[in-house]
């Protein structure tokens, strides 16, 4: 392990970055407690980001010795910010901070040292962007690997839940570890006893870290992304399930299975063992015309791409789905342990809900709901009453029951409106795909890739739908021509490219003006 020596007579500067609720704060003031109680001068300050996730909290410290303070003959003047190229160590609590500290110019390969978690908090960007949006965590560790003195990158989130406590007792435990600061293993451990609260847990977590630390080379190897694809389930709880498990293993393709298991899980969870077998007599079909047109020579590509996306299109985000993935067990008991809960600690969870009067319309039988939405004079009245949110506690009894009873619904879902708009569509993309592959297998690939477009519910629903539905008609136009794959996949990446379309109609609009 190598020890960074730090100047004797001038500050060391660290930099902390940290999301709100991970205790940035806290291990900010240990440092400063440690280095008081070791007789050093120490001062903390911090610039809070614009929110929990969209942007981190600097905390910057700046520590000098007592030697130092005494040979200037003054009391010294230290920094409120830090200064890109200026740093000694950055502390980041999770791995995209890292790399933010990277791009904000803290971290130098002449004196700095980076430390940061490996998990990732997906921040709003990523979670909320139409296609998939996660960043590629391989990019921080290579730009670390080259910005830094010393880069050390593993999971302190882990090593902080295994011991019941905070990532900040493991980063305190990983900054002890590193031997970055002048301080002994004791001095941290003191600090911790003195601050009074979860002192044994917050131990524990400093030890893994410091073991975890002490152990690790000066830069980091890639994280492993990659998945592994799951066998087909041998058997299942219920014997008519088993039936529909052996059914995939001896008549599909084995390419296209994990998916089709997948599929298959999350149709009978969002409705029943029918809807399950509807959904393998739809892949069914499906099969049959990819092994027709060459699916064997092409990976089965069609049959995988459907196995997904004809699932997501069959499972669709309604109220009723909503209501039901908000009252599960496993849901509450998720929220629990992301606040670190107490068993004999209660936790209430307020939902926000808005829905609109599209919404409420498709909860009812499709020919009441059609009949509402088709008079302007009751959609005129009905709509005030769903401009506003409403708050709801799903943990109350009420609030609980409210949602329970709508989750229950799910038995009049094959009745309700939306069901019928969502088949409608759904069989108008099946037919097209039928009709596309005899001719061009890869942009019948490309029509079932679209779907991706069509997720989650009220208005992100309503603008992936528009973008969808300009991508299928783009997808008619293209039939017949040669590069029309590559032109649909081009189009679709444009889709998924930001919220509102505009890179999309920018290239359809192009492609009206060549045409004509």
């Amino acid at each position: 392990m190598t020890t960074t020596q730090l100047h004797d007579v001038t500050p060391i500067k660290i930099a902390i970055l940290a999301m709100g609720g991970q205790g940035g704060g806290v291990l900010a003031d240990w440092i400063v407690d440690m280095a008081e109680h070791a007789g050093w001068w120490a001062q903390t300050t911090s610039v809070p980001g614009v929110a929990q996730r969209t942007g981190a909290t600097i905390y910057y410290l700046e520590l000098l010795p007592e030697e130092a303070v005494k040979a200037a003959g003054r009391q010294p003047a230290l920094a409120l910010m830090p200064t890109p190229g200026d740093v000694d160590l950055i502390v980041a609590s999770e791995l995209m901070e890292g790399g933010r500290a990277i791009q904000r110019g803290l971290v130098t390969p002449d004196r700095s040292t980076l430390i940061a978690s490996s998990h990732r908090s997906y921040a709003i960007g990523e979670k909320s962007a139409p296609g998939n949006g996660i960043a590629d965590p391989n990019k921080v560790i290579e730009a670390g690997r080259t910005a830094a003195k010393r880069f050390m990158c593993f999971d302190l989130q882990s090593l902080a839940e295994q011991a019941g406590s905070v990532i900040s007792a493991s980063l305190f435990g990983a900054i002890a570890g590193s031997g970055t600061l002048p301080f002994s293993r004791a001095d941290y451990e003191a600090t911790i006893e003195r601050s009074g609260k979860g002192v044994k847990p917050s131990l524990k977590a400093f030890a893994l870290g410091f073991d975890a630390a002490q152990g690790a080379p000066d830069f980091p190897d890639f994280i492993d992304t990659t998945r592994p694809v799951p066998a087909v389930p041998q058997t299942a709880a219920n014997a008519r399930v088993k039936q529909l498990l052996d059914d995939i293993r001896t008549n599909f393709a084995p390419a296209a299975q994990p998916m089709l298991v997948a599929g298959l899980r999350r149709t009978l969870e969002f409705q029943d063992l029918a809807y399950g077998k509807e959904y393998l007599e739809h892949m069914r079909g499906i099969h049959a015309l990819d092994k027709q047109y060459g699916g064997d020579a092409k990976q089965w590509a069609l049959t995988s791409a459907a196995a997904r996306y004809v699932a997501v299109a069959m499972a669709y985000d309604d109220v009723i789905r909503v209501a039901d993935l908000k009252t599960r067990e496993a849901r509450f008991e998720r929220v629990r342990e992301e606040v670190l809960a107490k068993p004999d600690q209660l936790v209430y969870t307020t939902e926000y809900m808005h829905p609109r009067l599209e919404e409420i319309c498709g909860t009812m039988p499709s020919f009441l709901g059609q009949a509402i939405e088709n008079s302007p004079k009751l959609c005129k009245w009905l709509e005030p009453m769903f401009r506003k949110g409403r708050f709801l506690q799903s943990g109350t009894l009420t609030g609980f029951l409210m949602l329970y009873g709508l989750a229950g619904m799910r038995r009049f879902r094959r009745s309700t409106l939306r069901h019928k708009i969502e088949m409608r569509g759904f069989h108008e993309w099946l037919n097209l795909i039928t009709q596309v592959a005899p001719g061009n297998y890869e942009l019948a690939v490309e029509i079932v890739n679209c779907r991706r477009l069509v997720k989650g519910y009220s208005d992100t629903h309503a603008r992936g739908t528009s973008k969808y539905q300009k991508l299928v008609q783009a997808a008619r136009n293209l039939i017949g021509k040669p590069d029309a794959a590559s032109r649909l996949k081009q189009l679709r990446d444009a889709a998924l490219a930001d919220d509102k379309g505009t890179q999309l109609n920018k290239l359809l609009a192009q492609g009206d003006a060549a045409a004509a």
